[in-house]
């Protein structure tokens, strides 16, 4: 099984290009800097975090590319695959990647404004508030109409 799930920060802002052809697709890719965990070490000599290069297809990569930022917190599934080319020295590069199937943000939208630091994180605007229905009372809850029999509620 080629199962991974990962929670981490992008290291900038995800690269999309969109496929030629028929049909195009949205490709993103982004870096997340992974926490190694119990590595706390103070004096720089060893690195405490992993950098995982990460690829969106299709809806997904145009989720990325409308939602996620630098900085941001996020959790992703997926699976990794490995690959190689030759580059223009012929020298043969190995490449590790995950393609992601499942994306989502690991932070609510305030924590994700107050990110302590972390660049265009000012942009997220806070949710509106959700006006009352118009038959709401006082407490929050709605009026029951007159002739709803109460056997048909389903709470007592």
């Amino acid at each position: 099984m080629n199962r991974v799930i990962l929670m981490g920060r992008l290291t900038r802002d995800p690269e999309v290009r969109y496929s030629q052809g028929e049909r195009t697709m949205a490709i993103a890719r982004y870096t997340l800097a992974v926490d190694r965990r119990g590595r706390r070490n103070q004096d720089g000599g060893e690195q405490t975090a992993d950098f995982i290069p990460c690829v969106a297809f299709d809806r997904a990569g145009e989720f990325a590319e409308k939602y996620f930022r630098q900085g941001m917190r996020v959790l992703i599934s997926g699976r990794i695959q490995t690959g190689s080319y030759v580059n223009k020295d012929g020298q043969k590069v190995y490449t590790t990647e995950v393609i992601i199937d499942d994306q989502e943000f690991a932070d609510s939208k305030g924590a994700a404004a107050d990110m302590g630091g972390y660049q265009n994180a000012g942009n997220y605007q806070q949710p509106t508030q959700r006006p009352a229905p118009s038959s709401a009372i006082g407490d929050g809850f709605m009026n029951i109409p007159d002739g709803v029999e109460d056997e048909g509620l389903p709470f007592n």
